[in-house]
């Protein structure tokens, strides 16, 4: 399954940069990500509650970073398992300014499925996996509008 998509984000690189490499604000702009804990060096275990069409799971696994490039993007590689089957993506994310305070965000990659997943059709996927991208980006955005913690 391909995976890609792009959005302008209101925020400089620096910005868009700091919240992708921070694992509270990640948990809270993925999609079903429920929880997200740094295990080493670019590395986490992640925790996701996911509803696809008509089937719905619990997947735990890892998510490493790679090919890290300050401020300009990453390749993240995520493996995931549960009780309707299991997924494996690598995604490259690139960060590339627009103006002096805006950044868009590209992503491009692919996902291999298995089990009941793989089984409930790529039309079915294909549009969970937009409506996931459409709020990762709402997410972000409001994020991004957050005031931040002293």
């Amino acid at each position: 399954m391909e995976l890609q998509g792009s959005h302008v984000l209101n925020a400089p690189p620096e910005q868009v940069w700091e919240m992708l490499m921070d694992t509270d604000v990640l948990a809270r702009i993925v999609p079903g990500i429920s929880r997200l804990e740094k295990t080493g060096d670019n590395e986490y275990k992640a925790l996701a509650e996911i509803k696809m069409g008509p089937v719905s799971g619990s997947f735990s696994g890892g998510l490493t970073l790679s090919d890290i490039r300050e401020n300009e993007g990453y390749t993240i590689h995520v493996k995931q398992s549960s009780k309707i089957g299991n997924a494996d993506a690598t995604i490259r994310i690139d960060l590339t300014p627009v103006g002096p305070d805006q950044t868009q965000l590209t992503f491009d990659g692919g996902a291999k499925l298995s089990g009941l997943l793989a089984r409930t059709g790529n039309r079915v996927l294909s549009g969970v996996a937009n409506t996931l991208t459409k709020q990762f980006f709402e997410n972000f955005e409001k994020e991004l509008k957050t005031p931040k913690e002293a």
